[in-house]
């Protein structure tokens, strides 16, 4: 089977304090303020949305590097792994995926926690986290299991400052 061409449409966009350097993971960052700012024309569809805690965003890599590497270096861990073992933004298509808090909405405005997201951002979707389906008891961590030195390299995995 080839592959096909995917039009997707931009709901909106994401606003951060990040113009060139974003953080590798999401994190609580209480010291800077994040939005979603979801076009006009899709407020609607937030409805209901206020009853959730958590929401999972999907949004369009703009800045990603489109090189079409399948194996990529994975800097702090020192090893090369499958691009699809991985979450560098470096993908095939660059689509990433953050859940965040909701803290507040405002029509078509929502505050959220941390994102690891460049200011402006395109916004493809937005679906509610629930915890009966989104939470896996026997969920691991992979490769990154496997390191030397597992608790440091968790910090890096989480992309926590340190």
């Amino acid at each position: 089977m080839k592959p096909q061409p995917i039009q997707l449409q931009q709901i909106g966009s994401i606003k951060t304090p990040y113009i060139d350097k974003a953080p590798y993971q999401p994190y609580e960052d209480k010291l800077s303020r994040f939005e979603v700012e979801v076009f006009p024309e899709f407020e609607e569809g937030l409805n209901g949305i206020e009853s959730f805690h958590y929401l999972m965003l999907f949004f369009y890599l703009d800045r990603a590097d489109l090189s079409g590497k399948l194996m990529v270096d994975v800097s702090w861990a020192n090893i090369e792994t499958g691009v699809f073992s991985t979450r560098s933004p470096d993908r095939p298509n660059p689509i990433g995926f953050s859940i965040v808090r909701l803290l507040q909405r405002e029509r078509n405005i929502l505050h959220i926690s941390g994102i690891d997201a460049f200011d402006n951002t395109p916004l493809l979707d937005i679906k509610p986290y629930i915890l009966d389906l989104d939470s896996k008891k026997d969920a691991n961590n992979g490769w990154v299991d496997e390191l030397e030195d597992k608790e440091h390299m968790s910090l890096h995995l989480r992309g926590i400052p340190h």
